[in-house]
């Protein structure tokens, strides 16, 4: 089965990627050359530039397919059948009696592998 590899199709989409792209590194860059201004305009240069970053992005080709995965995967959470309270519970108890359960039988295949080895093979008595 051979894979795919998805990648920007259009010039335009690699232009909108790069101008998100700077404008993340501009609203950064404002942040901290806006220092002697104030925190509004720091914040304010940090938040503008990141939002319409977020908007460049979600118009280009794989902001659109984001948008699309996501909408299919809200979709498919809805299909999901969650089990009930009682179920959960019952499930939960199992696993724990299950762990336990294991871990005795683990403990007295040790004890008994302890013994024959220790006591009757080796003979030493007394550990």
């Amino acid at each position: 089965m051979a894979s795919t590899v998805e990648t920007v199709s259009s010039g335009a989409d690699k232009l909108r990627l790069v101008v998100v792209g700077l404008l993340v590194v501009g609203g950064l860059a404002a942040f901290y050359l806006l220092a002697a201004q104030g925190p509004l305009a720091q914040w304010g240069s940090l938040i503008g530039g990141l939002a319409l970053a977020v908007i460049v992005f979600f118009t280009s080709e794989p902001g659109k397919r984001l948008v699309a995965f996501g909408r299919d995967s809200w979709r498919e959470m809805r299909k999901v059948v969650w089990p009930t309270r009682k179920t959960t519970l019952q499930m939960t108890a199992f696993v724990f009696a299950f762990t336990v359960a294991m871990a005795l039988f683990l403990w007295l295949s040790d004890k008994a592998l302890e013994y024959v080895f220790y006591d009757l093979i080796l003979g030493w008595r007394g550990r």
